[in-house]
């Protein structure tokens, strides 16, 4: 038995999964995250930020250490878009190889391409799912790329694109959802999903299976939460109307809306709105797809399987590092 890390650095948050490994299959044992915002300004800059670095290597220590309590020796992290999109990425290697390292030697981060990324979110949000629901359309939400991703036991079309919760947000929203900001960030997205469309056959989708941090919250507001239940939001499958309902809802909530939201976690306030027009564009546009086919698509599921246990399955199977 080999005991794993998997660590998911996004442009928003940093993600922890340490497990057991046996026989190339998996067992939790600790996951956890914080929101960083790694990304902050690189849209813009093309730069890490001198305080989002501290943010993130302050998180990272504190991994570092419950790796240490737990006996991690062997780990992996992935960065992605917004350690593709950063000149200054240098600085962030050098920070996770000196954290990392104390764990174990020689290890460090590793950036990768959206198309691994959108492999491994599928290869974690399928591993339990009946291959006969499938084809399963996987959309993993994140703060700088949205990744989707076709297939049943493996990804047969996939493609990431550069938009999510943070560079939306940053690019129209900063200044709050005005009708020609919502409509100028809903223009973008929909071209961006006719490229999408033109890779990957959202006619196809069997079930829309929909990850990350955006996705779970509006699973939170349709199912009238108090606070984030993991169980409850694991594997919750609604209507297609109450996940475009609950989008709606968050797109064009109030500041003490957010607020009183036990499921949502400050840092992700701000960029919620954002990430919530993105996932109803998604929905709608898979919806009309599959309805063109004649098969429209009813309901969507929402897992916490995702690029974490993506990446440490990786681990178990002797396909990452």
């Amino acid at each position: 038995m080999t005991r794993l890390a998997a660590v998911d650095c996004g442009t928003n948050s940093i993600r922890l999964l340490i497990c057991d490994s046996t026989d190339g299959k998996i067992k939790e044992i600790h996951r956890t995250m914080e929101i960083v915002r790694l990304g902050e300004g690189v849209d813009e800059t093309g730069h890490f930020s001198n305080a989002a670095l501290a943010r993130t290597a302050n998180a990272l220590e504190g991994y570092a250490t419950i790796m240490d309590i737990e006996r991690v020796n062997k780990v992996r992290m992935v960065a992605t878009s917004a350690s593709r999109d950063a000149a200054n990425k240098d600085e962030f290697f050098a920070m996770t190889a000196e954290l990392l390292g104390r764990v174990v030697p020689g290890a460090q981060a590793e950036i990768i391409s959206g198309e691994e990324e959108a492999a491994l979110s599928f290869k974690g949000a399928v591993a339990d799912l009946p291959p006969e629901d499938g084809p399963f359309c996987v959309v993993d939400l994140g703060g700088g790329s949205t990744e989707l991703v076709l297939g049943v036991d493996a990804p047969a079309a996939a493609i990431s694109l550069d938009i999510g919760s943070v560079r939306l947000t940053e690019r129209y929203l900063a200044d709050g959802v005005t009708p020609a900001a919502e409509e100028a960030a809903r223009i973008e997205v929909r071209e961006l999903l006719d490229r999408a469309a033109r890779t990957v056959d959202l006619a196809a989708t069997g079930r829309l299976v929909g990850l990350a941090g955006t996705i779970t919250t509006v699973t939170a507001h349709a199912l009238g939460l108090a606070e984030f239940d993991p169980e409850a939001i694991d594997g919750a499958e609604f209507s297609v109307e109450d996940a475009l309902a609950s989008c709606d809802a968050i797109v064009h909530s109030t500041a003490a809306e957010r607020e009183s939201w036990g499921y949502l976690r400050p840092g992700r306030r701000d960029v919620i709105a954002a990430g919530a027009l993105v996932w109803s564009e998604v929905i709608a546009r898979v919806v009309a797809e599959t309805t063109v086919a004649g098969r429209p698509l009813g309901v969507v599921v929402t897992s916490l399987h995702d690029i974490l246990d993506g990446i440490a399955l990786s681990l178990a199977r002797g396909s990452g590092r």
